[in-house]
């Protein structure tokens, strides 16, 4: 038990520091681009390797409580995306070459895309059209880490690998969800009626 506490408060903590470090111009235009797609009802593809994949789908179901047409990478029934449909694409490092690939595929459309990520000069920030910095430790060596550890003044984490990243996008696009909701106008009830009947 020595190690579940401690690591708990350390993810809360890491997740307090970044909520004073995010920019409100990063957010406001993610923000703005998602009610964009909401009201003309574009599409929106949400990608991610992994845990972060895992993350995504979080937020794509939400997204779909809120009435977007919202859709998962990989998922067979996923559409083409077009012109002006939006992407948004989770990865810590940035690098994450399935994320990479597909968003270059994106941008070949002129799709819009998101990306919520650690390093704003990775190769994935350099495609998007607008960049969330997330920090947190990554799946990346220590010693690309250790500078963003140092900005955020922590040692080296009892959370594993990409844990720090994955755990405040998660928060971070739970928060999204809730401006979404007050800016379409939409209360839990409107969410509840989308929320699946059919479970086992």
């Amino acid at each position: 038990m020595e190690y579940v506490k401690k690591t708990m408060k350390e993810i809360v903590i890491f997740i307090d520091k970044v909520i004073e470090r995010l920019r409100d111009d990063e957010v406001r235009a993610m923000i703005d681009t998602l009610v964009d797609a909401y009201k003309n009802g574009r599409k929106v593809l949400v990608m991610g390797a992994g845990r972060s994949g895992l993350v995504g789908r979080a937020f794509a179901m939400r997204l779909m409580h809120l009435g977007f047409n919202v859709y998962v990478l990989g998922e067979t029934i996923t559409p083409s995306i077009g012109e002006n449909d939006v992407v948004v694409a989770i990865s810590g490092s940035g690098r994450t070459q399935l994320i990479v690939t597909a968003a270059e595929a994106a941008k070949k459309v002129k799709a819009k895309i998101i990306a919520i990520t650690s390093y704003i000069d990775s190769p994935l920030a350099k495609l998007a059209d607008i960049v969330v910095e997330i920090p947190g430790r990554t799946k990346l060596a220590p010693d690309i880490d250790y500078f963003a550890r140092q900005i955020l003044g922590i040692h080296e984490p009892l959370a594993p690998l990409g844990t720090l990243f994955e755990d405040t996008a998660m928060v971070f696009l739970d928060g999204v969800t809730v401006e979404l909701m007050h800016r379409l106008g939409k209360s839990e009830k409107d969410l509840r009626a989308k929320h699946a009947n059919i479970e086992l």
